[in-house]
């Protein structure tokens, strides 16, 4: 597409319309070649890889486009640093690999560098220091192994106090002895991620449908629900992907997953002040854990994570704990010059990552934290033959649709190649000196990369469209009526809780229902029209 253009990609459109037409053409419709399970990331990563070989594709999902926990995450695509330190060395390759193809070759325009600093507090010894300045150093290493460009990732350096408290000018100054200065890969929005893969499966013809429940799976389809009618019916396919991620095992006998909770914070930025740089927060009595500060923006700032096991039923949207809460506050207040407090607290999510039960209670180890549980992933076949694909971390979500895609090519042996997807473009990416010269805000292109001149226009026709939603938000009724025209929103709850993130505050969430409820009443009314 021109970087001038004011039409979205090719195909690539999701609308309620495209969704009824391709739901009636699906359900006892001829024999498809891979039918997918879930619509977060790796779900919409394996329907792209499968249609990107020139399969036959229907996806489809219970409820939204990352409904589950790619909504949920610390938006960051990190390079497995953490997993050098626990000598998981393939995961940790395979972290900065997958890192370098997002920044540079599929979605650019979604990724980008993001500096952090680790502030060198009395509560940081020298040892410490020493530990983690060596572990930039090897994250650097990894950088190269993976051959991601230093133009892409900057070398990690070290910094004097004053360059410190000048990238994080809310620390506590007393006592600080400088900081480490690291780099790693930053999401714009992990929901826009999986937005931009959904359409880009649709543009090679993959058929995207939300709100289908699937009731039951078989090697050779699955009947489904659709959740907006209630009307039951079967889809038939020769390989059956589950990528329902925590909810996984409750359509497939035999998958044990044990989540872990990671709980973030959502604070308004002018509560810290100007954050140049996002910060690494050392957690008392942990040697490579952090409590990370995560500035998006937007005029909030991201607090996280916990990393706690969860028992018991998975809910569809996961509650935080208030222990959660006074475990990030306090481990926040051991840094900053002036404390944040409970009150300062305008927001607050959880994801639950969907990690795979390799333990048991009545083995060693079974007892171990999720924090010690491996990130690895793994793709099992199930005696009635549907593939699951359960683990992993967002980062990896490409090279975990991959595996899952071979494991259904060669279990059913379907006509297909290898996958294409990692130098495949997501839609809107581009090569940054395109990016550059588009004739948009660059809030929008870091959102919409090619597109964002056609989410411009949509304003400079209506001027309406032009106007923030909310006046300390930066989303416009724009970015609203785009996400129902091409990108799958159904309701209101999609446009603000997953195509724009209004709805991690409450309170902004309940000022802006009125107007994407608006949107939503004008768009279905044209339709019917």
């Amino acid at each position: 597409m021109s970087p001038t253009s004011s039409t979205p990609a090719a195909g690539a459109s999701l609308s309620a319309g495209r969704r009824s037409r391709e739901l009636t053409d699906a359900v006892g419709g001829p024999v498809v070649d891979v039918l997918v399970v879930g619509l977060g990331a790796t779900g919409a990563g394996a329907a792209l890889d499968a249609a990107a070989r020139g399969l036959s594709v229907v996806a489809v999902d219970a409820q939204d486009l990352a409904f589950g926990t790619s909504r949920w995450s610390s938006k960051l695509i990190h390079g497995g640093l953490r997993y050098l330190a626990s000598a998981q060395l393939d995961v940790a390759h395979e972290s900065a690999v997958e890192r370098g193809v997002l920044m540079e070759r599929t979605a650019p325009h979604l990724v980008r560098a993001q500096p952090f600093v680790l502030p060198l507090t009395p509560m940081v010894s020298r040892g410490q220091a020493a530990l983690a300045w060596a572990g930039f150093r090897a994250g650097d290493t990894l950088r190269l192994a993976a051959r991601t460009a230093r133009a892409t990732l900057p070398a990690p350096r070290r910094l004097s106090a004053v360059e410190t408290r000048h990238l994080a000018p809310t620390l506590r100054s007393d006592r600080l002895r400088g900081g480490l200065l690291s780099w790693d890969g930053r999401l714009t929005d992990d929901a826009r991620l999986v937005t931009a893969l959904a359409r880009t499966a649709a543009a090679r013809g993959a058929r995207i449908l939300t709100r289908v429940r699937a009731l039951e799976l078989t090697s050779s389809g699955a009947r489904i629900r659709d959740g907006l009618t209630g009307e039951e019916g079967v889809i038939r396919a020769r390989a059956v992907v589950n990528a329902s991620g925590v909810w996984a095992g409750d359509l497939v006998d035999g998958i044990r997953v044990r989540p872990s909770r990671g709980t973030h914070l959502v604070l308004r930025s002018d509560r810290l002040g100007p954050l140049p740089a996002g910060l690494h927060v050392p957690i008392p009595g942990e040697t490579n854990r952090f409590v990370l500060v995560l500035p998006q923006g937007d005029g909030r700032v991201y607090v996280g994570l916990t990393d706690e096991p969860v028992e018991g039923e998975i809910p569809d949207v996961p509650e935080v704990p208030e222990t959660d809460v006074g475990f990030l506050l306090d481990v926040l207040g051991s840094v900053l010059d002036v404390p944040v407090h409970r009150e300062d607290v305008v927001g607050a999510f959880a994801g639950l990552r969907p990690l795979l039960d390799t333990t048991s209670a009545d083995r060693p180890g079974g007892g171990a934290r999720t924090a010690d549980v491996s990130r690895r992933h793994a793709v099992l076949t199930s005696s009635e033959g549907v593939i699951t694909v359960v683990g992993g971390k967002l980062t990896t979500y490409r090279r975990m649709a991959e595996d899952a895609v071979d494991a259904a090519v060669a279990a059913r042996r379907l006509g297909a190649g290898p996958s294409p997807t990692a130098a495949l473009p997501l839609v809107g990416a581009a090569a940054p000196h395109t990016l550059a010269a588009l004739r948009a805000p660059r809030r929008l292109v870091q959102r919409y990369g090619t597109e964002a001149p056609a989410v411009r226009a949509l304003a400079d026709r209506d001027p309406r469209l032009g106007e923030r939603v909310l006046p300390d938000h930066p989303v416009t009724g724009a970015e609203l009526l785009w996400a129902l025209r091409h990108e799958g929103a159904l309701d209101e709850a999609d446009l603000l809780d997953r195509r724009t993130r209004i709805g991690l505050v409450p309170e902004d969430r309940a000022a802006a229902l009125e107007a994407a409820r608006g949107l939503v009443d004008e768009v279905t009314a044209a339709r019917r029209g």
